[in-house]
């Protein structure tokens, strides 16, 4: 029997999601506690993978097991197993053909950044002090919408058949009240997203932000399919995988 695990971890003390030989990841710490739990070797394949440092609001991942088990048990026994920076929230009954990466139809990220200095955002939030245009990166970021060959902001040298992405929704947000009004937040959703592409975007809109290029070098940077001539990688820590989505858990998750 195929099962979806729904989770969410904050990235700070791993390198990623995926297995590492000679470093911390969230996929090994979740194999040995489901498996501990289940008394039975368990690998879990999740949705995508997270980069070092990187945070998930969602995550999806999937396993398969014989004998039937009851979901809440295992469920509080695991939240109960697993460090304080790993939560798991559900676990779900699938067909067996069910794939947690193949499957999503939808992906969704949030960077965050603080222009005032905030101790308490330090591990969740990048600090950028430097005055930014919002009004403009929302512009530039209407632009992504008529394209889909991202490899200027893709990894190099990664191993990928495509560069091609679909993306849904790109926009930055202030927070609305006063005591938020230091936050910004940038939303993207795509149907799939290359490696380090969605740092490497927020720091491509924070030079368009800061007046260093235009809407017209945003669009040229994209068509150019060059990484050397798009923006910087933001850090890591400030970005959140927050929505993962597949058509046959719309009614349960």
């Amino acid at each position: 029997m195929r099962y979806f695990i729904k989770l969410a971890y904050n990235g700070t003390n791993y390198h990623g999601w995926q297995y590492q030989p000679n470093a911390s990841s969230v996929q090994e710490t979740l194999n040995k506690a489901v498996s501990v739990v289940l008394n039975s070797e368990v690998n879990l394949m999740g949705a995508g993978r997270t980069d070092t440092g990187v945070h998930a609001k969602e995550m999806f991942a999937h396993f398969d097991f014989e004998t039937p088990f009851e979901i809440q048990s295992i469920v509080h026994k695991l939240n109960s197993y697993l460090p304080k920076d790993i939560v798991i929230y559900d676990i779900i009954r699938v067909h067996n053909d069910a794939h947690a990466r193949f499957d999503a139809t939808k992906r969704t990220y949030e960077y965050h950044i603080n222009t005032f200095k905030d101790a308490f955002l330090q591990d969740g939030s990048w600090y950028f002090h430097q005055e930014l245009d919002i009004d403009l990166m929302n512009e530039a970021s209407k632009l992504l919408f008529d394209h889909i060959d991202f490899q200027c902001f893709s990894k190099v040298n990664t191993d990928v058949n495509t560069f091609d992405c679909t993306i849904f929704e790109a926009h930055w947000t202030r927070g609305a009240a006063k005591q938020d009004n230091n936050n910004l937040v940038f939303t993207i959703s795509a149907n799939r997203f290359l490696r380090n592409m969605v740092r490497a975007i927020v720091g491509t809109l924070v030079y368009v932000g800061l007046h260093k290029i235009t809407l017209a070098d945003f669009e040229a940077i994209i068509k150019g399919k060059d990484r050397d001539k798009a923006g910087f990688s933001v850090p890591a820590h400030g970005l959140y995988l927050t929505k993962i989505d597949y058509d046959y858990l719309q009614q349960i998750a």
